[in-house]
This record gives structure tokens, C-alpha cells and sequence, in this order.
């Protein structure tokens, strides 16, 4: 039994390392980087150029990456928000409903409940913007096929350059054989392992073009994509966020109104005792006054109004024309004072 469970730990040991070992291989993928020079100083520059744009397209993408990440946690907050907003504008729109409309506050309920779901569809434009003209075409381009064919031809110029640098050692390590021994052997090991060397060049030199163009067309295309994007980003965010102030702005207005209306609003007029007497006086109109409802009084500039009861509000209520509710005090000047048992149209 013991001999068993040491058997099945070697094995799992064996296994370990050899998933180790092809981690680091995936893991070293990619455009080697060297300073060595294989052929020439202008291959030396080809494989710097496509070293430095391998460099700058795995940069993008990542970059990219990042703001997909972002565009999808706005995108989830917002349907969160949408859900919340909604509740809470059902929540308004209900206590609106179920309460006096003369109250303030039930009022005030009911236009923000109202204001709620125009909010929360600007929050469904602003994901729809975000999905469509930001995550769609970076997710797009992260897994599109030109970039990842580029990257590949990159890495297959990596490889046969790998390829070349051996070469060359073993044209390094055949001259010295020729020389050591002139045999026609090692003559002929030498010209093969030159030849080879020629084809790798040749072939290095069309696939080296090849991969530095794919890579270019590939990175200004990221730039531009990434760019546009952001700024589509910017400019959705702009659009949602002056949208939302501009509803928030118009149900303040309304609630600060509604608000200055009610504070202002003529008193509400309290029956007297019969016998208590009451002197009303006679006032001119030096303004002209425009009812606002049915409780107030119009008249025109230079009307006798009958003054019944002068409210501390800045209000009064009389008669004027055979018509009887409240206007602001500071629109008439008194002129003279009447007995309460007199009635408007015995003054007149």
C-alpha cells in the first residue's frame, strides 16, 4: 500500500512539472526581443520596427480591454439605477395619487414621479450608446482576425529569425571544419548550411515586410477606433448628463413655484360673528389686478374698491363691480372708511 500511494505522489509530481513546463512555453509566446545581428543592419531595423509595433498592438488591445471592462460596470450600474429610479418613481406617483392634490407636498411627489421616468430613459439611451457604439466595436476588434494575424506573422518572423541565429552558428561551426580539415565532406556541409541560410534570408526579407506592414495598418487602426470611441464615450456622457439637468432644473422650477404659490395664496376667508362690527373703507386702485383664480378679485387702475378685512399675507378682500375676492394690499390706497352695515352698493 505504501508503495502504491509513493507511486501516485511521483506521478502527480511528474504531472506538475510537466504543466509547468508547458505554462512557460505559452506563457513566453510572443515577438522574442534580441540585439543580436543575424544578417544585417537592415534586418536589425526590421526586427526593432516589428518589436516596437508588437509592443504597441499588445499595448492597444490592452488598453481596449480596459475600457470594455469600464463600459460594462457603467452599463450594469445603470440597469441598476434604471430599476431603482423606476421603483421610486412608482413610489411618487402613488402617494401623489392617493393624497389631496391641494397638498404641496403630494403635488410635488407626482411631478418628480413623472420627472423619474424621464431620467430613467435617458439612463436606458446612455447603455444603449455605451453597447452600441463603444463595447460592440472594441469587442469587435479585440477578437477580430487582422490583428490576430499580424501578431502571427510577427511571431513566425520571431521564429525563423531564432532559426537564422542557429544557422548561423552552425555556418560558424562548419567554416572551422573546413579550415581544420578540407575534406569534401565538410565542404559540402558548408555550402548546404550557406544556402539554407540564403533561403532563410529571403524568406525572412518578404515575410519581415509583410508582418511590419500587417502590424502598422493594425495599430492605426486601434489608435483610430480607441480614439473615436472614447470620444463617442465622452460625448454620451455629455448628452446624458445635461438631459438629466435640464429635467431636474424644470420639476425644481415647478416645485419652487407650486411652493411660492401656496405660501402667497390669498388666506382662506373665516366666517364673523353677525353681531361683531367690522369698518370697511374705501380704497382707489392704483395698479391694475388680474384674477389668477376664483378666489381673487379683478380691477383696473382708478376702480373704488370696498376693503372688507386686510390680511398680515400682503392680501385684502372687497368688492368691486359687483364682484367680491382678495388682490394684493399694496395695489389700492385707502380713501375712506365705511360702516360694516353698509354694503357695496350702497357706497356706489
Amino acid at each position: 500500500m505504501d508503495a502504491l500511494r509513493k507511486q501516485a505522489s511521483k506521478f502527480r509530481e511528474q504531472v506538475a512539472k510537466q504543466q509547468q513546463a508547458v505554462i512557460k512555453q505559452f506563457s513566453s509566446s510572443g515577438y522574442e526581443s534580441s540585439d543580436v545581428v543575424v544578417i544585417d543592419e537592415v534586418e536589425m531595423q526590421r526586427h526593432h520596427q516589428l518589436e516596437k509595433l508588437y509592443r504597441a498592438t499588445r499595448s492597444g488591445k490592452d488598453f481596449q480591454k480596459e475600457i470594455v471592462k469600464a463600459a460594462e460596470t457603467f452599463t450594469a450600474i445603470g440597469y441598476k439605477h434604471i430599476e431603482t429610479g423606476t421603483k421610486l418613481s412608482e413610489d411618487c406617483s402613488k402617494y401623489g395619487a392617493e393624497n389631496n392634490s391641494d397638498n404641496i407636498l403630494a403635488k410635488a411627489a407626482s411631478v418628480y414621479g413623472d420627472a423619474r421616468k424621464h431620467v430613467e430613459k435617458e439612463h436606458e439611451e446612455l447603455n444603449l450608446l455605451l453597447s452600441t457604439q463603444v463595447l460592440d466595436p472594441l469587442r469587435q476588434m479585440i477578437n477580430g482576425a487582422p490583428l490576430e494575424d499580424a501578431r502571427h506573422l510577427a511571431q513566425r518572423y520571431s521564429r525563423m529569425r531564432q532559426e537564422a541565429e542557429a544557422q548561423r552558428e552552425e555556418i560558424a561551426r562548419r567554416q572551422i571544419r573546413v579550415r581544420e580539415s578540407q575534406t569534401a565532406e565538410h565542404v559540402a556541409k558548408l555550402h548546404a548550411a550557406e544556402a539554407k541560410m540564403q533561403e532563410l534570408k529571403a524568406n525572412m526579407a518578404v515575410l519581415g515586410k509583410e508582418a511590419s506592414a500587417a502590424l502598422a495598418a493594425v495599430e492605426a487602426q486601434q489608435q483610430r477606433l480607441t480614439f473615436q470611441r472614447l470620444v463617442a464615450m465622452v460625448e454620451g456622457e455629455k448628452t446624458f448628463h445635461l438631459r438629466v439637468a435640464a429635467i431636474l432644473g424644470e420639476i425644481e422650477a415647478e416645485m419652487v413655484s407650486d411652493r411660492q404659490k401656496k405660501e402667497s395664496a390669498p388666506p382662506v376667508a373665516i366666517s364673523e360673528n353677525g353681531s361683531e362690527k367690522t369698518m370697511y373703507f374705501l380704497a382707489e386702485a392704483t395698479h391694475s389686478f388680474s384674477a389668477e383664480s376664483e378666489k381673487e378679485l379683478s380691477f383696473s387702475k382708478g376702480d373704488f374698491v370696498v376693503v372688507r378685512k386686510v390680511s398680515p399675507a400682503g392680501w385684502s378682500e372687497g368688492e368691486c363691480n359687483g364682484r367680491a375676492g382678495w388682490f394684493p394690499s399694496a395695489y389700492v390706497e385707502k380713501r375712506q372708511r365705511i360702516p360694516s352695515s353698509n354694503s357695496a352698493s350702497e357706497v356706489f
